[in-house]
């Protein structure tokens, strides 16, 4: 399935993507997001600066510099955040547009040892608090 990017919630980058996420920053090839969902304390997601429903469909070069992107925001992440693990999903079944979620897990947290849950509609935080943890994961790109 190849979704429209007229469709697509990153693309237009619209009300239904803010109030799911905060965008932090834009690194080389993709947007850095907070989820306002903290279950997993951190969690964040970057997304492809072009509509593509696939890692696969980029040359190497893209494919390069999207996975520096991811690693220089999962550095981030575990500098500010120091999680035990980050777990990775690139689920796109139904939204095709290429990006992928990190959940910071905790030994004692949400789900540690399993998968984490996409949307466990828990923990919502104050903007103030948002503030903060943009604001850590910025201050370790």
């Amino acid at each position: 399935m190849y979704s429209n990017p007229a469709e697509c919630l990153y693309c237009q980058n619209n009300e239904t993507l803010h109030n799911l996420m905060i965008e932090i920053c834009h690194l080389r090839v993709s947007r850095l997001f907070l989820f306002k969902e903290q279950t997993y304390h951190g969690r964040c997601l970057v997304a492809y600066d072009k509509h593509v429903n696939d890692l696969n469909e980029l040359t190497d070069e893209e494919r390069n510099a999207f996975m520096a992107d991811v690693a220089q925001a999962t550095r981030a992440m575990q500098k500010a955040f120091n999680p035990e693990k980050i777990n990775y999903g690139a689920y796109s079944d139904k939204l095709c547009h290429l990006h992928f979620h990190f959940a910071p897990k905790y030994v004692d947290g949400p789900d540690y040892g399993g998968t984490f849950q996409m949307n466990p509609g828990k923990v919502y935080l104050s903007d103030e608090e948002y503030a903060q943890l943009i604001d850590a994961v910025k201050a370790c790109l």
